[in-house]
């Protein structure tokens, strides 16, 4: 949907705003639906829908504006309503806002205010639908179960995606190992301009120092011992495409300094070469080490630290995002069905909550293998806690957790969540309790309530 094809529908039982509003909108390129009063604006949300509603507050005889508001919001909560108040009635309009309302506009107001509001709110709502057509596309099309998230932490992580993805800019992802840095370098590639070329992985830890430099920039026939033939190397390879440089953080010294010049320059030679080639890529880098650190022992170029952290995606390990463990189970017991070509197992509660227990030291890596496992070797058709296989370190929070219901144990580990959560974006503010609640995306008083169900304190202390 673009902004100017946007349906509106416009409630205002003053015959002579009525006509400037919708005749405005129109001249704007908008279709306009008028509705007379608060009746017939209930009427036409049901039988139609619209990108957007304008209604006044109050709209005379019958129902009101708020009554507009709320069923709107019950028919499509993601339509944006936008509300008409009158002098005097600003504190009616904060309610409205509470109830969730878009915006609001006193009268008397003039075209270029309605204007900016009106796109603004339709802009809002294009990103938000944009965003979640992202998240469809990055699991439907490209199959990315690992960016399966519906947590603060993640929905972080799909917005720095949505953000970059159209850009050419650098990127530097970082997460512990099995945290899923390939699927988000993936999903940058396949949202991109680039998406329809290659996208080419490089793991430089598994690459031996002597050969590195030849697998990223190739080499030519007889440039040393054993190149009997020119070789294309992974930057020439990913042409027009991205290229993931993955575990960057073990390249070599004197590697780093080539690909430093090829960011800097975007161009490179072939080793025992010397005709310049162009580098038309963009480059996605990962690491699970402390490159700052790194930096500091002199083991890594500071100024190619700089040159790849132009943007940094962070991927939470999963034992900050335990509320999506159900959904990637089910995914991977979706995607094994498919691959064996039988019906889907499915886990029970005793297994799901021992699964919620576990601190998963190897993250969304390790929970697949585990569930593919109990999902191979299981003797029926729902996996039971005995057919699970994991290691020690979860054994005693999983005695506490298997005694207990699912919904128990849901319950448990969202606590957990909100609690870390929560105490982190506290210390982040210097324990603020404004600045945290508007970082967050709550109200004040939601918040202190939240921090005294928890046990919380400003500091984020229990």
């Amino acid at each position: 949907m673009s902004t100017a094809s946007a349906r509106i529908l416009v409630a205002e039982d003053e015959r002579a705003i009525q006509l400037a509003l919708s005749g405005l909108l129109r001249r704007l390129g908008y279709e306009v639906e008028q509705a007379h009063d608060g009746a017939e604006a209930l009427r036409k949300l049901q039988e139609g829908v619209f990108d957007l509603v304008l209604t006044d507050l109050a709209l005379g005889e019958g129902p009101s504006g708020m009554d507009v508001l709320r069923a709107s919001k019950e028919a499509r909560p993601e339509t944006p309503v936008v509300m008409i108040t009158a002098y005097g009635s600003e504190k009616v309009a904060v309610q409205a806002m509470k109830s969730g309302a878009e915006d609001y506009v006193p009268k008397p107001f003039d075209n270029d205010e309605i204007r900016l509001v009106v796109t603004r709110a339709l802009d809002r709502t294009r990103l938000a639908r944009e965003h979640r057509l992202l998240l469809e596309r990055v699991t439907r099309d490209y199959g990315f179960a690992s960016l399966i998230g519906a947590g603060p932490a993640m929905r972080t992580v799909f917005g720095q995606i949505q953000k970059v993805a159209e850009t050419d800019l650098t990127v530097l992802v970082r997460g512990e190992s099995g945290s899923g840095k390939e699927l988000v370098a993936q999903a940058i590639h396949q949202c991109s301009p680039r998406s329809e070329r290659p996208f080419v992985p490089v793991n430089c830890a598994a690459i031996s120092r002597e050969l590195v430099e030849s697998e990223l920039f190739g080499h030519e026939k007889g440039a040393f011992t054993g190149a009997s033939a020119r070789r294309i190397g992974r930057f020439e390879a990913a042409s027009g495409g991205t290229i993931f440089l993955d575990e960057i953080g073990d390249m070599p010294l004197e590697t780093q300094a080539k690909v430093l010049r090829v960011l800097e320059e975007r161009s490179f030679e072939r080793v025992g070469g010397n005709r310049p080639i162009e580098a038309n890529v963009r480059v996605v880098a990962a690491t699970h080490r402390d490159l700052e650190a790194e930096v500091a022992r002199g083991r890594y170029r500071e100024d190619l630290y700089y040159r790849l952290k132009v943007v940094e995606i962070v991927v939470p390990p999963l034992r900050e995002r335990l509320e999506d463990v159900p959904a990637l189970v089910s995914r991977f017991l979706e995607r094994l069905a498919t691959r064996l070509g039988r019906d889907k197992r499915t886990m029970s509660s005793r297994a799901m909550a021992r699964l919620a227990a576990h601190s998963w030291p190897g993250n969304v890596r390790e929970l697949r293998h585990v569930v593919e496992q109990a999902a191979v070797l299981a003797s029926e058709d729902v996996i039971d806690e005995a057919d699970l296989r994991l290691g020690a370190a979860s054994m005693a929070g999983a005695k506490e957790v298997a005694i207990t219901s699912f919904s128990e144990a849901k319950r448990r580990m969202i606590e957990d969540f909100e609690r870390r959560f929560i105490a982190t974006a506290l210390e982040r503010h210097g324990g603020n309790i404004s600045q945290t609640a508007d970082a967050i995306g709550m109200v004040r008083q939601s918040l202190q309530q939240k921090m005294k169900e928890l046990g919380l304190r400003a500091d984020g202390k229990s």
